[in-house]
């Protein structure tokens, strides 16, 4: 088998390391344009993991690299003033060109071709086997090879310079600066005993607003240098760039539709990057190397091996690039988190992936988060430190025992609009399962305006009737507070239940649709027809009557559904209203009758209970609703009396492509509460009571909304209070003897979870 690789950085080198020692016969040659000790960047961070998958393909790497390392368990948080210090990290550094040199030596041990300041020719390529594009974010043959790998590159809306230091370092140290011209941070840590390496960053307007754009590299240094003087110990900054024009530069998103093409293959940055501020450039390149290196091993058929390490690599590229895009729109938004206290600061700068926890932070360092908790506990007005979720919250004069919400989710259960004894069951069992707030499914104003046969209403005397009762037993039998969500279906009316052909049109007896704009939300779906005024007014009616009713019936807060693609939600994204009146076009008339019907709720519901309004905060489709826009819908909805904002996303259109993980929606939750400073409530995906605790914590939400947790387990609040060892929240007097064999239970398993970690 004859093996080329283009590319002599870590990416190809541990590749041909890994497929030698796999398949000494193979004849591998790796061609490298520069020198061999020429490198970009001064510093690589490893994490244990990253290491322990090292350790395994090739035992002699493993013991060089980790003879050279620099260990460090610290990361410092510089922030107006104060430094905030979170142990346990175990991260190690090194010096890029020592790493060069280690898999350099170990590859010609194993009589790899190495052939540096040497251009790999089309000749060279089309002759191999295989050819393994390991030449990274710039990759010159992936460009050449056209549209062969359906590749998409995305330029950062930071600036930033590497430098390095001989200033010693004994923490990861974060450090954030303002100017007159914008936020700048630095990225710092130590990766040998005599040189660290500092990442300086700001925005693109930054950047240019403080004259850099045309600063020269001396220029530069000698401005970071003052500007981050006091973390330096008088020490200069270094840069090996002073052959570029200008030395900052932008990161570059790159992904490929298809990682191999004939006897072409891509790994490392030539195949994918994620941003430096997760430290996983490097993870990802040599995990590549192995899972292709041994795919081949495997696999004498060459596709079939290209298409195993694919499939083996493509989901944990997803996770890691999810999780770095999630930082990165952190460090590109420092200004957002400008009101957040230091310690919030530090918090919402450690969680920023969202792959590290409340629970996985206490573990490294248990002393640190009890400190956040004592603070947090005391600014929400707790008598003593508690985990995040179970502070108080107060809206109004609404008073919260805890963060946790059931959100509504549609049970289709109801006949002809009336909850029965199923709803007493489902929303009582929910509430006392130890939920702050408990949400009532989407109840709809109107015959028309449900969703389905199966809906809930609050439009009739004999739904005031039933609803009064449910209310009536929460109130009485639980420490929860209930919510009554109104809302209309608008175009994505008259269909099945959710069991059935969810949003597809019923058999028979359908109703007539209103929407802004005749637009069928499927093609099975009936066009709607467009709304007038007088079909303005008559809803909007039907929600003050709906509002009024609630009233009657003892809800505790009250929330317009603007979300989800339903009547309010059609008015506002710009896939369905393509109205030409004063109710479409522009953003701020697409708003006005969700607005109008606001404003008339609101007028009608008491003054001393707050309001929320669900909204969409992406369509996820091109040319509709983007997370800026949710910025100004938030925004005019709280200027006209909304309290809470309950940030949803997608549902408004088929063609919605969802990027879905753990917590996916939150971002959208964190930009409005922090842009805006209003309280938010985050839902979506959101599974675990460790997820709720880094939301609250974070200042990423007010309130956490879980749906199908709370399907699977109505006492999901109690449960995660017992596990997490809060005995302040209420049991219902008759389960207390439950209470006490979970709790012995988990007393039972915690030695045990000792043993096997």
């Amino acid at each position: 088998m004859r093996i080329v690789c283009v590319g002599g950085g870590p990416a190809g080198l541990f590749f041909s390391i890994v497929l030698k020692t796999a398949v000494p016969a193979a004849a591998v040659t790796v061609f490298e344009r520069n020198r061999p000790d020429d490198t970009f960047g001064w510093g690589v961070v490893f994490s244990d993991q990253t290491l322990g998958n090292i350790a395994a393909a090739d035992p002699p790497t493993y013991a060089r690299i980790v003879a050279d390392f620099v260990h460090w368990d610290d990361i410092d948080v510089h922030y107006r003033g104060r430094t905030i210090r979170a142990g346990g990290q175990g991260f190690a550094g090194i010096a890029r060109k020592r790493l060069l040199a280690i898999l350099q030596e170990r590859a010609r041990e194993l009589e790899v071709d190495l052939r540096f300041e040497t251009e790999a020719t089309a000749a060279d390529v089309a002759g191999a086997d295989v050819a393994v594009f390991a030449d990274g974010a710039n990759s010159g043959l992936r460009r050449a090879a056209g549209e062969a790998f359906g590749t998409t590159l995305q330029q950062g809306r930071n600036r930033y310079i590497w430098c390095g230091t001989r200033r010693r370092f004994d923490a990861f140290t974060f450090a954030f600066e303002e100017t007159p011209h914008g936020w700048f941070q630095i990225h710092a840590y130590q990766f040998d005993r005599e040189f660290g390496t500092v990442i300086v960053e700001c925005r693109e307007g930054t950047w240019r607003a403080a004259g850099l754009e045309r600063a020269t590299t001396a220029v530069s240094l000698a401005f970071c240098e003052r500007l981050f003087a006091r973390y330096l110990d008088g020490q200069p900054l270094l840069s090996n760039a002073a052959h570029l024009t200008n030395p900052w530069i932008r990161f570059v998103l790159v992904n490929n539709e298809r990682w191999y093409d004939g006897n072409r293959v891509l790994i490392g940055d030539a195949a994918h990057t994620a941003h430096f501020s997760i430290g996983s450039g490097t993870k990802l390149a040599l995990e590549d190397a192995v899972s292709l290196a041994h795919a081949l091993a495997r696999n004498p058929e060459r596709e079939r091996a290209f298409a195993e390490y694919e499939t083996e690599r493509r989901i944990e590229v997803l996770r890691l690039q999810n999780a770095a895009r999630n930082s990165t729109e952190w460090f590109e938004n420092v200004a957002r988190y400008a009101a957040l206290q230091p310690e919030q600061f530090a918090y919402s700068l450690l969680t920023r992936s969202q792959r590290l926890g409340h629970d996985n932070l206490r573990l490294r360092d248990r002393d640190y988060v009890s400190e956040l908790e004592a603070w947090l506990a005391e600014r929400a007005g707790a008598p003593r430190a508690v985990p995040p979720m179970f502070t108080p919250l107060r809206l109004r004069s609404l008073e919260l025992t805890n963060r946790v919400v059931v959100s509504p989710m549609a049970m289709y259960s109801c006949v002809d609009g009336t909850p029965d004894d199923f709803y007493l069951v489902h929303l009582g069992a929910r509430a006392q399962g130890g939920a702050g707030l408990v949400f009532t499914e989407m109840t709809c104003v109107g015959p028309e305006a449900r969703i389905s046969p199966g809906c809930a209403g609050m439009y009739s005397d004999e739904h005031v009737a039933a609803w009064s009762r449910i209310v009536t037993f929460v109130h009485v039998h639980t420490a929860a507070k209930i919510a009554l969500q109104l809302g209309h279906a608008g175009p994505k009316g008259s269909t099945q239940r959710g069991w059935e052909e969810p949003d597809e049109p019923l058999a028979s007896g359908n109703w007539t649709l209103l929407a802004p704009s005749p637009i069928a939300y499927g093609e099975r779906n009936q066009i709607p027809r467009a709304m007038t005024r007088d079909d303005m007014d008559r809803v909007r009616e039907q929600f003050v009557g709906a509002a009024t009713m609630g009233e009657q019936c003892g809800f505790d807060l009250l929330e317009l559904h603007c979300a989800h693609g339903y009547l309010l939600s059609s008015f506002i994204t710009p896939l369905t209203n393509r109205r030409t009146d004063a109710y479409g076009g522009s953003l701020a008339n697409r708003l006005r009758f969700p607005l109008e019907v606001f404003v008339a709720v609101r007028a009608v519901w008491p003054s001393h209970k707050p309001m929320s309004v669900r909204i969409s905060a992406s369509d996820w489709v091109p040319g509709g609703i983007t997370a800026d826009d949710a910025v100004e819908v938030a925004r005019a909805f709280n200027a006209a009396g909304a309290d809470l904002i309950d940030v949803s996303a997608g549902q408004t259109s088929r063609a919605a492509r969802p990027v879905y993980g753990r917590m996916f929606q939150t971002p959208f939750s964190d930009q409005i509460r922090n842009e805006l400073g209003i309280a938010t409530m985050a839902v979506g995906n959101i599974t675990e009571a460790d997820h709720v605790n880094s939301i609250i914590a974070s200042g990423r939400a007010d309130l956490v909304a879980l749906a199908r947790p709370h399907l699977a387990d109505p006492y999901f609040t109690l449960h995660a209070a017992a596990q997490l060892g809060y005995d302040e929240l209420p049991w219902p007097w008759p389960y207390l003897p439950g209470r006490e064999q979970l709790l012995r239970t988990l007393r039972r398993a915690a030695p045990l979870a000792e043993v096997t970690q």
